[in-house]
């Protein structure tokens, strides 16, 4: 059991089964290797936002979504190549995929970034943060019209 003292949570005890190890670390951060999620649910709010909350950097939180909910039908192409250091199986079932949230002070501006999503296995918590090819999905992209739509 880990315990940190978070900015956004304060203090919270953090089981070793929950810990999700980025080895290259997150975009931007590839420092921070360790973190784990917290549910809105588990903070009496459940919305589609879920919290990566660092272990190494209790100060840092960033939110993250469902890209479903975002955009129906969200398929990123990506080299398989990239998912290797996930190992074990990498079925549907065995994988969760988010994106991350940028929440501006005018809420109505908030967007996900549909070309970095992050890919955790379910098996072994091991994940990685990809950059897609595909150009069809923005870093930028729009959601704040939806999320209302669908009270996430």
């Amino acid at each position: 059991m880990v315990e940190i003292n978070t900015r956004i949570f304060g203090k919270i005890a953090i089981e070793e089964e929950k810990i999700i190890r980025f080895e290259s670390g997150i975009l931007g951060f590839p420092q921070l290797k360790d973190f784990t999620l917290i549910y809105n649910a588990e903070k009496g709010n459940d919305s589609g936002i879920k919290w990566l909350q660092s272990i190494q950097e209790p100060a840092f939180a960033m939110p993250v979504m469902n890209p479903e909910l975002a955009m129906p039908g969200y398929t990123p192409r990506f080299d398989r190549e990239l998912l290797a250091p996930l190992g074990g199986n990498l079925d549907a079932d065995n994988i969760l995929m988010l994106v991350t949230v940028t929440v501006p002070k005018d809420i109505t501006k908030t967007t996900v970034n549909l070309r970095a999503p992050i890919i955790i296995s379910t098996d072994n918590r091991k994940a990685v943060q990809l950059i897609c090819d595909d150009e069809e999905y923005s870093i930028k992209y729009a959601i704040y019209d939806t999320l209302m739509a669908t009270n996430a």
